[in-house]
């Protein structure tokens, strides 16, 4: 037998065959004579390996001796914990090198994937390297042409911007003559001019263009014609000129925009590797306050070097009319003078009618008013007269319902009463709805006698202007040829 080891306490050996440890139903016996623990905590048998009732299923039949003195040996090694615990612990040579050849297995495996993963990182690396430099390089190149875009439009802009300059220039001269022209006209118009403005006083309806205010437009032909051109074309002048310097302003800021992004792109341009003032800006790349597109951005240029365009044709186009509106200053405002005194006659004679039939209506109905309130007065005494039919009613429904016990019948009155109810609140609601349409007649009575008597001093207001107003100064009206200006 081969010596195993030894403890303070027992000493154990193995046989030289291969299967030493006998059979468990051989060592039935001496576990419950030497260790009654063990049988009594069938659990203190879990401390053996898988390996030593594997070994012992297979153990062949001895010589009895033998047998014996490897039971007795047994017997007196379990019977120490600390024995038990070096055996449980041991593994076998086929264990040992089965754990080496695992180790060398993955250390050569884990070799391999190091090497595999640092050529494909070095390769990687490579490739990205020249695509960085490829990006990089096309991104400089897109960034030049942009400049050299910058820079057509530019040009572009300020050729425009020359332009749209000298015509506002041009355009602010024809409006001071157009100034000076309109106020050589006031002279002659005053009178024809307060006329009209004396007209303008009239109130709400009677402020319409009759044929009084039409030949009274007529009788200023050279000076009221002339001057209301005058005064639209001196409107749409100014309205130009803002039009033009707004276009200005859109090609100045334009201007002003590419300058600062020619800048800025410039200096992007000459951005190198090596270069200062480079710098992380982390998610600067999912930021996208873009607000145009290529086509859209030199859309925008292009739009607005057209409208400038297009206002510069028409500032052209308004000088040309102000110079034909200069010219054209008619000599025909006496012949109209007396076209319009016939005009405001017939003007006074329609609106003193008017004001005899307004007086009329308004008459009628005041009388409507008064009998319309004595309807309200009496619908609101039937009102008042069905209160205490409804009070009576309800309270009787109310103290039937402290009838006792059984005595609480849906009888006869009580139908009549609760129909007794709903017809009152039947007739109270009519009433009311009666009396709602008597108050609203009455508030259109009531509007349309504000409306007849506002109509009324509407009427006297015209008749005072027309008569007192304009009839007195049209007799102070200036000769011919102080109208044409000779004197």
């Amino acid at each position: 037998m081969e010596l195993m080891g030894s403890t303070l306490t027992a000493t154990y050996a193995r046989p030289k065959t291969s299967h030493f440890l006998p059979a468990i139903s051989t060592m039935a016996s001496s576990y419950r004579s030497t260790q009654p623990a063990l049988a009594m905590n069938p659990s203190a048998n879990l401390w053996r390996t898988n390996s030593y009732y594997k070994s012992s299923s297979a153990l062949p039949i001895a010589s009895s001796i033998q047998r014996e003195n490897a039971d007795l040996l047994r017997a007196k090694t379990v019977l120490y914990p600390s024995n038990r615990t070096a055996l449980a612990t041991r593994y076998t040579p086929e264990d040992w090198y089965k754990s080496n050849q695992n180790n060398y297995m993955e250390s050569e495996s884990s070799r391999k994937s190091a090497e595999r993963l640092r050529r494909d990182t070095i390769r990687l690396m490579q490739d990205k390297e020249q695509l960085t430099r490829r990006t990089q390089e096309n991104t400089s190149k897109n960034i030049g042409e942009r400049l050299n875009d910058i820079a057509f439009w530019r040009a572009e802009l300020s050729h425009e911007t020359d332009n749209m300059v000298t015509e506002i220039a041009a355009l602010t001269e024809v409006k001071k003559r157009l100034e000076r022209a309109l106020a050589e006209t006031e002279g002659p118009f005053q009178v024809s001019q307060e006329c009209l403005y004396h007209r303008e006083k009239r109130m709400s309806i009677d402020l319409v263009h009759d044929d009084v205010e039409k030949d009274l437009i007529k009788e200023v032909e050279v000076i009221k014609l002339c001057q209301e051109r005058m005064r639209r074309h001196l409107d749409r002048s100014v309205s130009q000129l803002a039009s033009n310097r707004a276009a200005l302003h859109e090609l100045e800021r334009d201007m002003n925009d590419k300058v600062t992004a020619q800048r800025i792109d410039d200096r992007c341009h000459h951005l190198r590797n090596t270069s200062d003032g480079i710098g992380y800006y982390r998610g600067i790349e999912r930021l996208d306050p873009s607000l145009s597109l290529p086509d859209s951005w030199s859309k925008f240029t292009d739009d607005n070097i057209l409208h400038s365009q297009s206002q510069r044709a028409a500032t052209h186009k308004l000088r040309d009319e102000i110079d034909i509106l200069l010219n054209t200053t008619s000599n025909e405002m006496w012949s109209q003078f007396n076209n319009v005194n016939v005009a405001f006659t017939n003007r006074i004679s329609e609106t003193a009618d008017a004001k005899s039939s307004l007086q009329t209506h308004l008459a009628k109905t005041l009388q409507e008013i008064f009998q319309t309130e004595m309807l309200i007065e009496s619908l609101k005494k039937a009102l008042r007269d069905k209160e205490c039919p409804l009070k009576v009613a309800q309270t009787r429904l109310e103290e039937r319902t402290r009838r006792p016990n059984i005595e609480l019948c849906r009888d006869n009155p009580h139908h009549r009463l609760v129909s007794e109810v709903r017809e009152i609140e039947d007739t109270i609601h009519k009433l009311q709805e009666r009396l709602m349409e008597a108050e609203n007649t009455l508030q259109t009575l009531v509007k349309t006698k504000v409306n007849l008597e506002h109509d009324l001093s509407i009427k006297a207001n015209s008749l005072f202007l027309d008569q007192e107003k304009c009839m007195s100064i049209r007799k102070s009206f200036p000769s011919m040829p102080r109208l044409v200006g000779f004197t």
